[in-house]
């Protein structure tokens, strides 16, 4: 009988993330991935409400515009939703494809096992003729847990590849060519550059919604991983790095402080004014998608943009 291996608990997981990220210098930072306990789900939510959020509002539109005609180019009967959320968005495209006839598979997969719950709860009760199959899993790391079958679409909205760097774009995309088949699809959204000034109010509204969420990352950390960062000595701040034309999002040490994270046997010393790096968000420009899609395998490409131009949706098929 082969041993069945031991695999790594959530909190070791996330144990051996933060200890390796926070070791990191110049810049100390921490996976995004963090933020979305039930809380970060909900405060993220609330964020793509707020009117300098524009991205939801954007990739809602073409969605509203456009999703027969996302339905009928890709033909599948199976969405797969990463990072799905509440899924609100995606029951635009579920509409579409159940108005087409050949809807007959639903499976989001989303690390908050309690968000991901009530979508897919709701959602069954919705569509009774559709199977919705949740998977609680990390899109970076799960994509091998996606099911298998049918023709299926891959749907990565909100642009969330934007969280990623350069190289881990490319590895992504290459993972999630390497869980699809011939002729399934994946649909992919994007935030284009514009406007600086739209681009930080984005990521720093005033009632202080992302401030929060942004703190509320320490938050996990203290319960999870036994941390002691007193969240109010944190101040949120959006830059934008025109080099890499990207915002970022930090938490900045008020006064010098040490944070202890006995999970990670770790602590750090900060100087006033020091700062860890929570989030990147990379914008896009649109003579740049298909050639970063095809680079992993997937060709006919076809993308739509809402009419202001802001944000775009990219259906590529896998060769």
């Amino acid at each position: 009988m082969t041993p069945t291996p031991d695999i790594p608990s959530a909190s070791e997981t996330m144990a051996a993330s933060v200890g390796r990220t926070l070791r990191e210098e110049p810049q100390r930072w921490l996976s995004p991935k963090w933020f979305y306990d039930d809380l970060g789900s909900v405060l993220f939510d609330a964020i793509t409400r707020l009117p300098e959020y524009y991205p939801t509002a954007r990739e809602r539109a073409i969605l509203v515009a456009r999703s027969g005609e996302i339905a009928a180019a890709s033909g599948a009967d199976t969405v797969v939703e990463l990072g799905s959320g509440t899924s609100e968005k995606t029951r635009l495209l579920l509409d579409a494809f159940a108005a087409a006839g050949h809807l007959r598979r639903f499976c989001p997969l989303d690390v908050s096992a309690g968000i991901l719950d009530q979508a897919a709860t709701a959602i069954a009760a919705e569509r009774p003729a559709v199977e919705v199959v949740p998977v609680v899993g990390d899109f970076l790391h799960d994509l091998d847990r996606i099911p298998t079958g049918g023709r299926r679409l891959v749907v990565f909205l909100g642009g969330t590849i934007g969280n990623l760097t350069p190289d881990e774009q490319g590895r992504f995309l290459d993972r999630v060519a390497a869980t699809l088949e011939p002729g399934d699809g994946l649909l992919l959204g994007t935030d284009l550059v514009k406007d600086v000034d739209r681009l930080l109010a984005a990521y720093d509204d005033p009632v202080g919604v992302t401030a929060a969420f942004n703190r509320n990352v320490l938050a996990v950390l203290n319960r999870e991983l036994g941390a002691d960062a007193a969240l109010r000595r944190w101040r949120h701040q959006a830059r934008w790095d025109p080099d890499r034309e990207r915002i970022e999002m930090h938490l900045v040490s008020d006064g010098a402080q040490v944070l202890r994270v006995p999970a990670c046997d770790l602590e750090v010393p900060f100087a006033d004014g020091e700062s860890i790096q929570t989030e990147i968000s990379a914008k896009f420009r649109l003579e740049g998608l298909a050639p970063l899609l095809a680079k992993a395998g997937f060709g006919a490409a076809q993308t739509w943009t809402d009419p202001d131009g802001d944000f775009a949706l990219t259906l590529a098929t896998r060769d």
